[in-house]
């Protein structure tokens, strides 16, 4: 009995408690060491209960207190996720401080703060920045270009585009600082970005052919499946991408589109006599006095020259053609049958016919942009899948669960609560309601005096020690236990009957004469 008065206590004090207990859901995750020491320092100044799991890194409160104690702790500035960011400003004193001082401080405060923003990205857990600001030195035309590093630890592996998109966003923060120059090295030292600018060229390139094959190839799975139906078709697109960068410039003229641009006219007369062919300074002086002696013959000319200058028309043509041009489309579509009920009720493949599939490549010419010219290929062929196509179905919450919109956890804690109901109602009926009613039950009537037993011949038996009839039971269990009372007293009043007899053999004689003398009654 108090075996199992323990245990039904025991056992009732757990089924209480865990149903009292608050049920717990997660407050903040992937906490580093000093972020999770004070958010436990403010939930215990607030009394409120938690639970550590992860080493610290998850710290679990009770479910209806958790919207409360998030905005709580964000007026804190709780977690502050383990870096300094610009909050290291607001206690600062700026009087004293150095221009040396500030500007470590600004950098770690910039770096903190990339570092949380890196954080923010899915699959990184952790993020540590590190920036070169180099300053320009005195008397030099060109500043060097700053720099920066990062190491992540990730969940899984980052995607192309989330690698480019934190270089940006790092480049973006920094001033002067080009993607180009940052650097990503995750937790096992593998190099996800080196700074090669020709390396991310090819990965912007590869990331725009993937795209490009992925949109198309769902315009021509969308209109294929519209004709032999959903699940019907496969496509398979490839596109050939030529990344070259060309600029061209031609320059072209007109000869019938002159236009007049000047004209200049001028004439010139000359008037010269003839001296002989002699050379004298008296000829070459000014004014110069010579021999009017004889008459002297004299040489007159008169030149007249027109210059006309002309435009042409001219057309001057640059082209810049970008890198990502599409070289050529191939395009392969596999459809399926059709699938019609015979007399039977079974469904019979067929084949679909050759107008029908060139109606098809048609429409997927139409929807990819055909160009012969170019190079481009497109195949349509007809066989059997495998397997017949199924659509699933979307199934939606309907009845009650579909109303309250019940959670998965809210579903469990109530299945919880049923079974520890049902086990308290087991106990009760099985354990508790037997053994009471046994309790109450078992009333004995100790034995005061040995009862007799009436012989035939007037003479009583006297029951042995421990014989003792039980009075005033009712039940199985009593019935059974009288009935071997009852056979015991006969046993023994046999047993006696027959020592009587052997002791006083002539009394026993007389008794059964007497006996056979009676008359039968009738």
């Amino acid at each position: 009995m108090v075996a199992v008065t323990t245990a039904l206590i025991g056992f009732f004090a757990f089924v209480i408690m865990r149903v009292t207990t608050p049920q717990m859901t997660t407050l903040f995750t992937d906490l580093t060491t000093e972020d999770s020491s004070s958010i436990i320092k403010d939930l215990e100044r607030q009394a409120i209960p938690f639970e550590l799991r992860n080493e610290g890194a998850v710290i679990m409160v009770p479910k209806d207190k958790v919207t409360r104690l998030r905005m709580k702790l964000a007026e804190a500035n709780l977690p502050k996720g383990g870096g300094v960011g610009y909050e290291i400003f607001d206690k600062s004193d700026a009087l004293g401080t150095t221009s040396f001082v500030q500007n470590i401080n600004h950098l770690r405060a910039l770096e903190g703060e990339l570092a949380r923003t890196i954080r923010a990205i899915d699959r990184i857990q952790a993020a540590r920045v590190h920036l070169v600001l180099p300053e320009r030195p005195l008397f030099a035309r060109e500043a060097p270009e700053p720099s920066a590093s990062i190491v992540v630890r990730v969940r899984g592996s980052l995607e192309p585009q989330q690698i480019r998109a934190i270089r940006h966003v790092v480049a973006s923060a920094v001033n002067g600082l080009k993607p180009q120059r940052v650097s990503i090295v995750d937790e096992a030292g593998r190099l996800l970005a080196d700074g090669a600018g020709k390396e991310a060229d090819i990965a912007v390139g590869e990331e725009r052919r993937a795209a490009f094959e992925k949109r198309m190839r769902n315009e021509v799975e969308a209109i294929v499946s519209s004709v032999v139906g959903q699940g019907r078709a496969r496509v398979q697109l490839t596109a050939d991408f030529d990344y070259n960068k060309v600029t061209q410039t031609s320059d072209k003229f007109d000869p019938e589109g002159r236009v007049l641009r000047s004209s200049q006219s001028r004439e010139e007369s000359s008037l010269t006599a003839e001296n002989n062919g002699q050379v004298t300074v008296n000829n070459e002086l000014p004014n110069n006095q010579t021999n009017t002696t004889g008459p002297a013959a004299r040489d007159q000319s008169k030149k007249s020259e027109e210059t006309n200058n002309y435009e042409i028309s001219r057309t001057t043509k640059t082209e810049v053609t970008e890198a990502g041009r599409v070289n050529r489309i191939s395009v392969a579509v596999l459809v399926d049958g059709a699938y019609t009920k015979n007399e039977k009720g079974e469904m019979v493949y067929q084949d679909r016919s050759k107008e029908q599939l060139d109606r098809i490549a048609t429409l997927v010419r139409s929807a990819i942009g055909f160009d012969q010219k170019r190079g481009d290929q497109v195949e349509v062929v007809n066989l059997r899948f495998a397997e017949a196509p199924t659509v699933p179905a979307v199934v939606e919450p309907t009845g009650l669960l579909g109303m309250l919109q019940f959670t998965k956890d809210d579903v469990m804690y109530v299945i919880e609560l049923g079974v520890m109901m049902l086990l308290g109602l087991v106990v009760l009926f099985m354990v508790i309601r037997p053994l009471v009613k046994r309790i109450l039950a078992a009333e004995v009537i100790p034995a005061q005096a040995e009862p007799a037993l009436a012989l035939t011949d007037g003479t009583q038996a006297e029951l042995g020690p421990g014989q003792a009839l039980i009075a005033g039971t009712s039940g199985a269990a009593q019935l059974i236990d009288v009935a071997q009372v009852q056979g015991q007293v006969h046993a023994q009043a046999v047993h006696r009957v027959g020592e009587l007899a052997e002791r006083n053999p002539n009394e026993t004689a007389s008794i059964v004469r007497q006996w056979l003398s009676e008359p039968v009654e009738n």
